[in-house]
């Protein structure tokens, strides 16, 4: 984070409280902080504090007459490499969400074309209200980042999600985003996530209960790691991980033609994707009336990604698929590995409540030579180790098998 230039946005909350330090935590590493605050931040915490902790004068006034003078928004806006809105307010996410210019911090969001980043905090019913959750995802899919909230005691003396993340967990979270050096820099990994649809007729679909938590931590424990990350996505409704690039796809057919897109260049392929083994073969045109008290479905086998990926000619360094399994896990896993011809898979044990759309989950990860646990952690937690043991592969394969050798 080192000379990196950050604008931190401060909007009205009792967590404005934690901003100050939050300055001091990105100042340790390196990073000059421009902070801007709302006039509702001013009733929480003083100009005064975040100018002597920052080191320089706090902008708050879009009609400041000195500032804007030479256009100071403007200049602001061209000045951050990022900006970091912590706390943000659910007032703040809807100004945002709707494009309002209204104050000067509105206006740099706008006006700027650094990454924006939000930490929201704020009242865990106000952050589930339909209204503030339609808010976010606008916001997800423009390419905002979001660092949390979490979970835990709030101010109004209620517990739930919504406490914005401490400042130590946040300037890790951008210094990971920033870091050089890496054990992944210099490559790029491609990451399917989430289920596929596969159409019946216009309003019905054939799918799956994954939430996609798990492909959406592996992309961003490989960001962390400093590779280039394309994350191809099923629907979903999580934020995009920072730093990393998101593709949106519904069935197999175009979770396909996103991966053969992307696949070229690509040195590590992770495919965490539920995608639907099998189709309609011929959706309906319109909608299926109710007529009878059965109804039978023709079925057809959708194409196999992580297979024809595996099978490629100029296939990727390393091709990692995962196996979700209702039993025999490991045995049904290292079948997977073996007939498509893998470099390494992830068994993990779902149904009954296990794994789908949980925030935790545990892992057997195999390879052709090794054999490696990982107990039960957060996701994020697991993603990261997973990312521990692809390096290590790659480490151990010192080069030798170079992209384009299949393995028998």
């Amino acid at each position: 984070m080192q000379g990196k230039r950050i604008l931190l946005g401060v909007t009205g909350g009792i967590a404005a409280y934690k901003s100050p330090d939050l300055v001091r935590r990105l100042r340790e590493r390196g990073a000059e902080v421009q902070v801007v605050m709302t006039a509702a931040a001013r009733e929480f915490v003083t100009p005064t504090t975040f100018q002597a902790v920052s080191g320089r004068a706090v902008r708050a006034d879009l009609w400041d007459t000195a500032a804007e003078a030479a256009m100071g928004h403007i200049e602001l806006a061209r000045w951050a490499q990022l900006v970091l809105i912590a706390p943000a307010s659910a007032d703040f996410l809807a100004r945002l969400a709707t494009g309002q210019a209204d104050d000067l911090l509105a206006t740099l969001c706008l006006a700027t074309e650094a990454p924006l980043v939000v930490a929201p905090a704020m009242n865990h019913i106000m952050w589930a209200n339909a209204a503030t959750r339609a808010n976010v995802t606008t916001l997800s899919e423009r390419g905002v980042g979001l660092l949390g909230p979490a979970e835990g005691d709030q101010a109004c003396g209620e517990t739930g999600p919504g406490r914005m993340l401490e400042p130590l967990e946040i300037a890790e979270r951008l210094g990971a985003l920033f870091a050089g050096g890496g054990a992944l820099e210099g490559k790029r990994v491609l990451v399917t996530a989430g289920p596929t649809r596969e159409r019946i007729d216009p309003v019905r679909f054939i799918s799956n209960r994954s939430s996609g938590k798990m492909g959406f931590a592996v992309a961003q424990a490989a960001r962390e790691a400093g590779a280039r990350v394309v994350l191809i996505a099923g629907p979903v409704s999580l934020p995009t991980p920072l730093g990393v690039e998101r593709i949106d796809v519904e069935s197999a057919a175009e979770m396909l033609e996103a991966v053969t897109r992307e696949i070229p260049g690509t040195d590590v392929f992770i495919s965490t994707a539920a995608i639907a083994d099998y189709r309609p073969a011929r959706a309906a045109e319109q909608k299926i009336k109710k007529m009878a008290d059965t109804l039978e479905l023709l079925m057809e086998r959708t194409p196999d990604v992580l297979a024809s990926v595996a099978a490629r000619a100029e296939r990727p360094a390393l091709t990692v698929g995962f196996a979700a399994e209702t039993e025999a896990v490991e045995q049904n896993a290292r079948g997977k590995l073996l007939k498509k011809n893998l470099d390494m898979i992830a068994a993990n044990e779902v149904g009954h409540d296990k794994a789908f759309d949980s925030d935790d989950n545990q892992l057997i990860v195999l390879s052709r030579t090794g054999r490696y646990e990982l107990g039960r952690a957060g996701k994020l937690n697991l993603a990261r180790g997973l990312i521990a043991l692809i390096v290590q592969e790659l480490a151990a394969r010192g080069g030798a098998r170079k992209r384009g050798t299949a393995l028998a």
